[in-house]
């Protein structure tokens, strides 16, 4: 095995899902994560991944025979921009609309778009208005 390194952001390590149509959510989710600049992982016959989401068919090991149901997934936006192009590249690639690109209640400056994917989960792009990162993401390190 080769080292391997990983970047996390802030709260959840990984999210799985489990779908019923692969190459559709790999169309769904290749487009939207074009939008957002983060390249697809790693990919096989049974699941791909993007960063810290992976996504599998139920015949997948990880998966136990199970589909995992409704989820909301949001991801961060760089701007407005690019949360307008998160949602026509997810109507694209064959998303449904769940809220078009605006300003929500959330707080002040809340700008987000809600698509569903193939199997009905609510996804999201926020972006959350004029900020600063404390740190791009938190970098972890696995040797051989």
């Amino acid at each position: 095995m080769e080292a391997q390194t990983l970047h996390r952001g802030r709260l959840i390590d990984h999210i799985q899902l489990v779908v019923a149509d692969l190459p559709a959510s790999r169309r769904f989710y290749g487009a939207l994560f074009d939008v957002l600049g983060v390249p697809i992982g790693g990919e096989a016959d049974d699941y791909f991944w993007i960063d810290e989401l992976f996504v599998s068919t139920a015949d997948s090991e990880a998966a136990l025979g199970k589909l995992t149901g409704r989820h909301h997934l949001a991801f961060q936006a760089a701007d407005r921009a690019m949360v307008d192009a998160f949602y026509k590249a997810g109507l694209a690639a064959g998303g449904k609309d769940n809220g078009v690109p605006g300003e929500r209640p959330y707080h002040p400056g809340y700008y987000a778009a809600f698509l569903l994917d193939p199997d009905g989960n609510n996804i999201e792009a926020v972006y959350h208005g004029a900020h600063e990162r404390s740190a791009p993401s938190v970098e972890i390190s696995f040797d051989a």
